[in-house]
């Protein structure tokens, strides 16, 4: 894998957007497997397909491609606010790759997979629309926003500048794809809540008053909800169940 993106296949365009999705797209096309089932090469859709960029002739997976350049930040620009949201009721949203180059030098910084089974509406924040003298007036896009998707949600590919092994990646996917059962959002909400609130604990082995500690914030994110050490306690059990956590002894649990 070249950790470099190729200006010559861009020459024939002045736009430098155009220009970027030419020589991400390719890159992505040439050197990247399916992380859901591992199959060595994606393959890319006709341009201007509405639902995603790439697909896995294997497993049959979907990828959009959203190009950053230089740091990632906290948020990426993406499409219109009300096909984002209906997509995300439907079957039909892609996983998303990200990746994220160099400006200077063309060089690949980070690439990675954030799973469709981690959208929720939550991390999706809705854009002012453009204004009335704007060629597409009154349009409204959205943002998604990465500081709201758990690190498991992140499973890098590349990650600063360094290859991860295949086998990481695959292991990393399976890990979470239990989160693909659950078809209620608000539900699939409150699992993703709790695990990112575990990730900030730390540490593989916590204890409830560890994630309790997080109560407040929690009933912020959740404020119809009166009961949240019951809700957490819940959503531990799922996650037991589910083979993401076990308990190793009463009150105190591990990350698998």
């Amino acid at each position: 894998m070249k950790l470099v993106l190729d200006p010559r296949l861009a020459e024939n365009y002045k736009n430098i957007s155009q220009k970027m999705r030419v020589m991400t797209e390719s890159w992505a096309n040439k050197f990247i497997f399916c992380p859901n089932c591992g199959h060595l090469n994606i393959r890319k859709y006709p341009n201007n397909q509405p639902v995603a960029d790439f697909y896995c002739p294997n497993c049959k997976e979907d990828y959009e491609l959203k190009s950053k350049r230089d740091a990632i930040g906290l948020k990426i620009l993406d499409g219109a606010y009300s096909v984002k949201m209906k997509r995300l009721r439907s079957d039909s949203h892609p996983n998303l790759f990200v990746l994220n180059y160099d400006s200077r030098n063309l060089s690949i910084l980070n690439f990675f997979v954030i799973p469709k089974h981690f959208f929720v509406p939550e991390i999706i924040e809705k854009r002012k629309p453009l204004a009335l003298t704007a060629r597409r007036a009154g349009w409204v896009g959205s943002n998604i926003l990465f500081h709201k998707i758990p690190q498991a949600g992140k499973i890098f590919i590349v990650k600063q500048r360094q290859i991860e092994a295949r086998e990481k990646v695959l292991s990393a996917w399976k890990k979470t794809l239990f989160l693909r059962e659950e078809k209620e959002m608000f539900a699939k909400g409150w699992l993703l809540d709790t695990i990112r609130y575990i990730e900030k604990i730390g540490k593989r082995n916590f204890s409830l008053g560890d994630i309790y500690a997080f109560e407040r914030e929690l009933s912020m994110l959740h404020p119809n909800n009166k009961h949240i050490k019951d809700k957490i306690r819940q959503q531990l059990q799922i996650l037991r169940d589910k083979g993401y956590l076990e308990f190793s002894s009463k009150g105190n649990y591990q990350l698998k």
